[in-house]
């Protein structure tokens, strides 16, 4: 979990970053021996010089030299303690542990294998109408289960088991989750929302966009008349966040029926830079979940490699 800003610069520093091929065979362990010792040097210098180039292997993936690039800038993120050959995670409580700003917005792609997989059906343009909207549905499924890790609100009861009385927490029916999915292809997102939450309410907010100019005009607004409250729990879905101005107009309009910034989540398929970077700075701690963060959007506003046309895809309209 990264604030958006710093996971974008390194990104962008990983993707300029060139790495140095070893051509050099050792014969003996002593001649291995000093070539370690000479990288280990090598490595050293170039870290008291607050460069992290030159420090990873040639054939890892870039996956795995950001998270080497995470752990080398916050050494305590991933630090735990290994006890009777056990290893443990850090406490949050630790005082050395890093905090996310509550002022700063944040994006999660969670490294699920499942996320993955329908990801690439999603992406996949044989993929059936019925298969990508069945894809969408999973994935909108595992995202949920990601963003409501640490957000539902529960309560500690007894109830009576078969043997004895069980101590159990429980999710509060008295505080559902409001979700409002932006028509269309939102609706495909929160299709197993029921499945996931115990307690829903769902609002619908619709929104045009001009091909020329890329911007959102609403056409449909089914948010609550009495409006939202400052505890009230929200969530948005979308997607498809490229050129970023229909989910930032939808974000206002949640916000301006009372709704606090602090408690509204975005859920969307895949996102791309320029969304992130309005949302991050009209929305400083709002908190997005997507399956992936692709790199450019097209002249038509199109995220690119992206999914295409969700909605067209999933309702079936890719001819009309």
């Amino acid at each position: 979990v990264f604030p958006f800003y710093p996971l974008l610069s390194i990104e962008m520093s990983l993707m300029s970053r060139t790495t140095m091929t070893t051509t050099t065979t050792p014969s003996s362990s002593s001649t291995r021996a000093a070539i370690m010792a000479k990288r280990m040097r090598s490595c050293s210098s170039s870290s008291s010089n607050k460069s992290d180039g030159g420090c990873f292997e040639t054939h890892r993936s870039r996956r795995h030299r950001f998270r080497q690039h995470h752990r080398h800038h916050h050494p305590t993120a991933d630090r735990g303690e290994t006890r009777l050959g056990v290893r443990t995670k850090a406490s949050s409580s630790s005082p050395s542990s890093p905090k996310p700003n509550p002022n700063q917005m944040l994006i999660y792609v969670p490294p699920h294998p499942l996320l993955k997989h329908w990801l690439a059906v999603a992406r996949n343009a044989a993929s059936p109408s019925a298969l990508f909207r069945s894809a969408m549905a999973e994935i909108g499924k595992i995202l949920l289960y990601e963003l409501s890790r640490d957000w539902l609100e529960t309560y500690e009861a007894q109830v009576q088991g078969p043997l004895a009385v069980a101590n159990v927490e429980v999710v509060d029916p008295t505080k559902p989750i409001s979700i409002v999915p932006i028509l269309r292809a939102g609706l495909t997102l929160v299709e197993k929302a029921h499945e996931v939450l115990p307690t829903t309410k769902t609002y619908h907010l619709g929104y045009a966009r001009d091909e020329k100019t890329l911007e959102a005009t609403k056409y449909l607004d089914k948010l609550p008349k009495a409006g939202f409250s400052m505890e009230d729990k929200v969530l948005i879905s979308d997607p498809m966040l490229a050129t970023g101005g229909t989910i930032v107009r939808a974000v206002r309009d949640v916000l301006d029926k009372g709704a606090d910034v602090k408690n509204v989540r975005v859920m969307c398929c895949v996102a791309a830079p320029p969304a992130l970077t309005k949302l991050s700075e009209t929305f400083p701690g709002l908190v997005v979940y997507a399956a992936m963060i692709d790199e450019n959007i097209t002249e038509e506003g199109f995220i690119l490699p992206g999914l295409g046309d969700a909605g067209d895809r999933a309702f079936g309209t890719t001819d009309d």
